[in-house]
């Protein structure tokens, strides 16, 4: 498991021009290491499965170098931009499957709001909505271990409205897809699917058993043979080894997933994994620089228990991350739309890509 790591309390010396130093010049050449591997990646390089280890095993000492060459690899990609999603929460609760960290699965106590497909209107005003806090994308999200008939033709015939009165594009979570359902998301301007990976193959297990990895991966495949973009990425912080962290990684890396979301663990009390929270922020950091390092043009996404984990490192999450969700998550809240706009503002950085708000 994650948890903070030590400081460098090597003694220091001074050099004959009088500049402190640590005694080893190795330290120093080891700190150097992350800006080569950056510039490695730029030239059309990849770091490997020890190297990111590394990322996630480096000192707090180190960080804010791990960041920085981090912040180059997201520089080339991405400048100064920020990407918004807005995500609107369409099926609550009423979910058959098992998956330890969720407030909607059949084995949660949690007091949600439960609640089948959202009306078209509150679909409408969700987009406005998501128009409105200068979103680009509007991900609709059902629970549930697949989607029914009744709720694709529901997403069939909604996308099209929204996306000619808002310009908003359009990611649709709604669970395991077959070849069939993907392409019907397709024909009907779905953008991209949202299926996370969660956590690695071997401990996929731990946290959940109703359905299976390759399950997850399948309909990653399926998606992608619609020609639909991939949005995929997982949960930091349910118990699994660094290993697992890496592999995640890793297998989003071979699957070529466009936007990566990375969630830290919001222990929701009636949920198994209630209580289990120990990620510290920096710990948040190394590994959205990890992720940064090892999908460099993919889009990476501060998502769930960015307000909780990073706190008032928030700021630093976007030297490496490029987008941000606007407002609330599925069943827990985001922090005021106003305060993201003023970190992005004080970061000088800029929200790119805004749908049209209708007068």
């Amino acid at each position: 498991m994650l948890s903070p790591h030590a400081t460098d309390s090597s003694p220091t010396a001074t050099d004959p021009d009088g500049c402190a130093e640590h005694v080893s010049c190795d330290a120093h050449s080891l700190d150097n290491r992350w800006l080569s591997w950056a510039s490695h990646i730029l030239a059309g390089g990849a770091i490997d499965r020890s190297q990111a280890l590394e990322i996630l095993n480096s000192s707090d000492d180190a960080l804010m170098d791990v960041l920085s060459a981090a912040n180059r690899i997201r520089r080339h990609h991405f400048g100064k931009t920020v990407q918004l999603y807005f995500l609107m929460n369409a099926k609550s609760g009423l979910c058959p499957e098992d998956c330890n960290y969720c407030s909607q699965s059949k084995i949660s106590d949690a007091p949600i709001p439960k609640y089948n497909i959202l009306s078209r209107e509150k679909l409408l005003d969700g987009a406005r909505l998501a128009a409105e806090r200068q979103s680009k994308t509007y991900c609709i999200v059902i629970s549930g271990r697949a989607p029914n008939e009744r709720e694709i033709k529901a997403i069939e015939t909604i996308v099209p409205e929204i996306k000619q009165k808002f310009g908003l594009n359009i990611c649709a979570c709604l669970g395991l897809l077959n070849e069939s359902q993907a392409q019907r998301l397709a024909a009907a301007g779905v953008d991209k699917v949202n299926h996370n990976l969660n956590t690695s193959r071997d401990y996929y297990e731990k946290i959940c058993t109703t359905h299976t990895f390759e399950d997850r991966v399948e309909t990653l495949r399926n998606v992608r043979k619609a020609g639909l973009q991939l949005c995929s990425g997982g949960i930091i912080g349910m118990g699994e080894k660094r290993e697992d962290i890496v592999e995640m990684a890793f297998s989003l890396r071979e699957l070529e997933v466009e936007s990566i979301p990375l969630n830290f663990l919001h222990a929701i009390d009636g949920t198994p994994l209630e209580r289990k929270e120990y990620l510290s922020p920096r710990d948040c950091l190394r590994a959205l620089a990890m992720f940064r390092f090892v999908n460099p043009s993919s889009e990476l996404r501060i998502a769930g228990g960015r307000e909780r984990h990073l706190r008032s490192l928030q700021p630093l999450g976007l030297l490496v991350a490029n987008s941000i969700f606007v407002g609330d998550y599925l069943t827990t809240q985001g922090q005021p739309p106003q305060e993201d706009y003023q970190m992005i503002q004080d970061l000088g950085y800029e929200i790119t890509g805004q749908a049209m708000v209708p007068e």
